[in-house]
């Protein structure tokens, strides 16, 4: 893995461990948003992981049904619409 992408999955581990489990569950999503950001980096790298984790951050909100929604194979800033458990 990059430098780089190794900085920006520091920060979201940072709240995985410290911030979150001060909060309720609020996540409308599976995998969490986190989890889902740090599978995108990992996966597309430091800069299209970023935008789709942000995007998927974007889309948690109380007006979206939420449930399963993996990091696809492709760049995607829309939800994955195959998803395969």
């Amino acid at each position: 893995m990059k430098f780089f992408s190794k900085l920006l999955i520091l920060p979201v581990k940072f709240y995985q461990k410290g911030i979150s489990p001060l909060l309720p569950p609020s996540c409308r999503y599976y995998p969490t948003c986190s989890t889902y950001m740090i599978q995108a980096i990992e996966k597309h790298g430091a800069l299209l992981g970023l935008l789709m984790g942000c995007a998927r951050i974007l889309r948690c909100n109380p007006f979206v049904r939420g449930g399963y929604d993996p990091v696809g194979d492709h760049f995607s800033l829309r939800r994955n619409k195959n998803p395969k458990k």
